[in-house]
């Protein structure tokens, strides 16, 4: 089974990166850190003649990378009771890939695929983090990839996560 691990967060070396490691460790993992990438914004054509246009950034890359995988790791701190900016622009996204020509089996090849989560935060993420993983488990369900489990870990610092024992065990349990 190959593993892409989809970074969200915007700062290396982050307490979200530290969980992960612990997750991945000893694993042969693809990392993708989405803040290296040039990432447009959806302009949404749905509903207008000629539908969705070619957008010229490196997403089309990232679909391309993470295409091949058959687990897809989501990591991302929890911002604002949500996911990363940087992430929530990237699944954004798929609704322009689910109508684009060149990936006419995206919702298929997703569907068969398993997703993890790993989210951090700070101020009671195990409560307010819920509705991320919510969000998450919605967006899974609806191209059809089987969510697997995630990981909440509370840190607000950087290095915080080093004390949240019970984040860093299930870390080590997540993809064995």
């Amino acid at each position: 089974m190959s593993i892409a691990v989809i970074y969200g967060g915007t700062r290396e070396n982050g307490n979200t990166e530290i969980l992960t490691d612990q997750a991945i460790q000893g694993l042969s993992v693809e990392k993708i850190y989405l803040r290296n990438y040039d990432i447009h914004p959806i302009e949404d054509l749905r509903h207008i003649q000629g539908g969705f246009q070619e957008v010229e950034d490196e997403y089309n890359s990232i679909i391309n990378q993470i295409i091949s995988h058959d687990i897809l790791l989501f990591v991302t701190p929890i911002y604002w009771f949500g996911m990363s900016g940087t992430l929530k622009n990237f699944i954004d996204r798929w609704s322009q890939t689910m109508r684009d020509a060149s990936y006419p089996d995206f919702k298929n090849n997703m569907a068969a695929k398993k997703a993890y989560v790993i989210a951090v935060g700070g101020d009671n993420p195990y409560l307010k983090g819920l509705p991320l993983i919510q969000q998450f488990q919605y967006i899974f369900d609806f191209i059809g990839t089987s969510f697997e489990d995630y990981i909440i870990g509370e840190a607000n610092r950087p290095g915080d996560i080093l004390q949240d024992k019970a984040a860093l065990f299930s870390a080590n349990q997540l993809l064995r």
